[in-house]
């Protein structure tokens, strides 16, 4: 059984507001919507985001029929504490934050990091996980992982040089469709223009990237321990998590299905979103 939302309904992501829990001693910013009933739905994001870098379609899409929690991760945005180095700590803070909502059983999203720490709750906590999406990610000790950095920063310079986020050439391919499915996920990041998240400090960003470094160089894990039914997603031209991770988790992973996007970068989701979403909400309901 899930535990029933307090509170109305919020339909659309732009007006739902920034709440607060505390959980594992600090005070983690989160926004809810969607219908007050029903499995909750936990959106766990990248490298770098806070609450705005959710994509409203994707969440929207979602919330119509599902309620919707996005949360920061422990120092990033305007949630309180210290960032951590290690994807295990925030696990735990995750599973804190869910069990301080009320929640006894979630679906989770986790989108590149998100889905590093998605595969490590649902390690640690199963009966709290009901269903799984891991997009844009992949296992521990994966095929390029511990050189995200290595990959990212000259695209992050080229972002700075050229006035465009970072993440029109990180996320998405040189191919035409890409591109301006990159101009349209960018704008979408803009609409909502009150009570928005604070940027994420350099502080936090490093030591994310500590975290997904140290991800990338940990062994192996036993995924097939993970009986819970996954969908895995992601474009088949991912340079920052390459899509041969994704491919790599489906095959180890027992009860998972895989999704890979056509021309479509570490953002396929996002090029894709329309897509993703019919295809989130029908694994979801099966």
């Amino acid at each position: 059984m899930s535990h029933p939302l307090q509170s109305s309904s919020i339909d659309k992501w732009i007006d739902a507001p920034t709440r607060r829990v505390d959980a594992a001693g600090a005070t983690f910013v989160y926004r809810r919507l969607g219908p007050a009933t029903g499995v909750p739905v936990i959106l766990l994001n990248h490298w770098g985001a806070v609450l705005d870098n959710f994509d409203p379609r994707i969440v929207d899409g979602l919330a119509a029929t599902r309620p919707l929690i996005a949360v920061n991760y422990r120092g990033v945005g305007a949630s309180g504490g210290k960032a951590p180095l290690t994807v295990a700590e925030m696990a735990e803070d995750a599973i804190a934050v869910i069990r301080a909502l009320g929640f006894d059983e979630v679906d989770l999203i986790g989108f590149s990091l998100g889905g590093f720490v998605a595969q490590d709750i649902v390690r640690k906590e199963p009966d709290l996980i009901r269903k799984l999406i891991l997009a844009g990610t992949g296992p521990a000790g994966g095929e390029g992982i511990e050189r995200v950095g290595p990959v990212s920063w000259p695209l992050v310079i080229k972002g700075m040089l050229t006035f465009r986020d970072p993440k029109y050439y990180l996320f998405f391919t040189s191919a035409a469709n890409s591109r301006r499915a990159a101009k349209d996920f960018l704008e979408r990041l803009k609409e909502r223009k009150a009570d928005r998240d604070k940027p994420i400090t350099m502080g936090a960003f490093l030591r994310q990237l500590k975290a997904i470094k140290a991800w990338g160089k940990q062994a192996p894990q036993d995924l097939s321990v993970i009986l819970k039914p996954i969908l895995v997603a992601n474009g088949d031209q991912d340079i920052m998590v390459p899509s041969s991770n994704s491919i790599d988790l489906a095959r180890r992973l027992p009860n998972a299905e895989l999704v890979l996007y056509e021309d479509a970068g570490h953002g396929g989701i996002f090029q894709y979103h329309e897509t993703f979403v019919k295809k989130v909400l029908a694994f979801l309901e099966a």
